[in-house]
């Protein structure tokens, strides 16, 4: 995820949800760390994890990654 889309996309649904970094780890069970380290690009979730935030947003996994708006 070269230009780090994924991380702006979930920062804007994680934001429009009025959901802190925190919150959000509580809901999808991972440490506010790991959405920090998702949001600013230093990782990428996995497919599964992926699979799990698009169900939570009820987007698509391509929505997330940018393959479709």
């Amino acid at each position: 995820m070269k230009n780090n889309y994924f991380g702006k996309t979930l920062k804007q649904l994680r934001t429009e949800e009025h959901l802190s970094q925190q919150q959000l780890g509580d809901k999808l069970k991972f440490s506010n760390q790991s959405v920090s380290f998702w949001e600013s690009g230093k990782r990428e979730p996995d497919y599964d994890t992926l699979v799990l935030i698009a169900k939570f947003f009820n987007v698509t996994s391509d929505f997330l990654l940018g393959i479709e708006e």
